[in-house]
């Protein structure tokens, strides 16, 4: 159901008045920056530093290439979310035949930028896939900057927790090797469960597959990387190392045979959440929600957090992140991607609000909407 700004205003018990000079967000419209430019930053990310907001995504390019990374990573800039400064690429892919990881044609997802207090570096995670092998690498890459918009230094890509088992993981499925015949699968492919393929134990000396993922840093300052693992099938959840450079061995397993993707996580009056989508290549589907006590769980799948016509295609739209917003309303936003694989450059952004119903998020189309300060 649609509802233009007036009504989002009142059904979120505020005078009208409130809202008589708003910075209105438009979901799925073209989002033009100070140069006029619409927005470059897909499968983004969110930090607030020293009261502003930087926004990291995928530069795409026009054309089915821009699927690959062309460019490299960009940076945007903004103090009330709405006008958007360009602070130009700030890791850029390495010429071809450069034999780097993240060379150009190579796949380069879903940065995720947070600060370190003890290195006051600021550190990007993100999803990175070798030129020349589909989705076959399935590593994640680390690289690090002085300054929020500043040159961010490629660090290197792993396969995480490479020789440690899941902390979660059934002793009887703890063998030396693979039991499957080294098949790749992807998607809903799987010919039996995910536990029948030991597919953890599979990749134990090598690390696990991660492939689309987010970073969470709790209140008490520790980091979580949160990634599709076991040919996506299922989700983990990993203890990051105190300076967010490595992994700690120390990791967890979700959602066994649910094939989650997209996460993004968030807190919520002392409960953590989880909004992700399934595994439908480019295309939308139903999204999933999950809530649990604390990040490294025990985690219980919650309904589809969308509503309206088009719930059970995410309002056609994919979760890259949630940004909470303390003191104001929406206290949280949904931030996702309309993917446009055959001219990615014209990927739209729907971000809406998050409402509960208890505990149950839930986000509803708005053709418009405002975010309402000082409350």
């Amino acid at each position: 159901m649609k509802k233009n700004h007036l009504l989002t205003c009142l059904l979120i018990g505020l005078a009208v008045t409130a809202c008589s000079k708003p910075k209105i967000f438009t979901p799925g419209e073209p989002w033009p920056d100070n140069n006029g430019v619409h927005i470059n930053a897909h499968g983004g990310g969110m930090l607030l530093h020293e009261g502003v907001y930087y926004w990291y995504g995928e530069h795409k390019v026009e054309g089915p290439e821009g699927n690959q990374a062309q460019v490299g990573f960009r940076c945007y800039s903004s103090t009330d979310l709405h006008s958007w400064t360009d602070r130009g690429v700030v890791l850029s892919v390495m010429p071809e035949g450069s034999g780097s990881e993240i060379e150009k044609g190579a796949i380069l997802e879903r940065p995720k930028v947070v600060f370190n207090k003890l290195t006051g570096k600021f550190v990007m995670w993100f999803h990175l896939e070798p030129k020349g092998m589909g989705y076959r690498g399935a590593r994640t890459a680390v690289a690090t900057s002085d300054a929020p918009d500043g040159q961010f230094s490629f660090i290197s890509s792993v396969r995480p927790n490479a020789g440690q088992w899941p902390a979660n993981y059934p002793d009887e499925l703890k063998t030396d090797g693979a039991t499957d015949n080294g098949s790749v699968y992807s998607g809903g492919s799987l010919p039996d469960s995910p536990d029948s393929l030991k597919i953890v134990a599979r990749d134990f000396a090598g690390g696990q597959m991660a492939r689309d993922m987010t970073i969470f840093v709790d209140d008490d300052g520790k980091a979580y990387h949160i990634y599709a693992s076991e040919e996506n099938s299922t989700l983990q959840i990993a203890l990051l190392s105190d300076d967010f450079l490595s992994h700690t061995g120390v990791y967890y397993r979700f959602f066994a045979g649910r094939f989650m993707e997209a996460p993004a996580m968030f807190k919520h009056d002392g409960m953590y959440y989880l909004i992700m989508s399934g595994c439908t290549g480019w295309e939308p589907n139903a999204g999933r929600s999950a809530v649990a006590p604390a990040v490294t769980g025990p985690w219980t799948e919650l309904e589809n957090p969308f509503r309206g016509d088009e719930s059970e295609v995410s309002l056609r739209s994919q979760s890259t992140f949630v940004l909470p917003l303390p003191g104001r309303q929406p206290q949280f936003i949904y931030m996702g991607d309309r993917w446009t694989p055959e001219n990615p450059i014209d990927g739209r952004y729907i971000w809406l609000p998050i409402r509960f119903e208890g505990r149950q998020p839930v986000i509803e189309w708005m053709d418009s909407w405002s975010i309402i300060p000082g409350l």
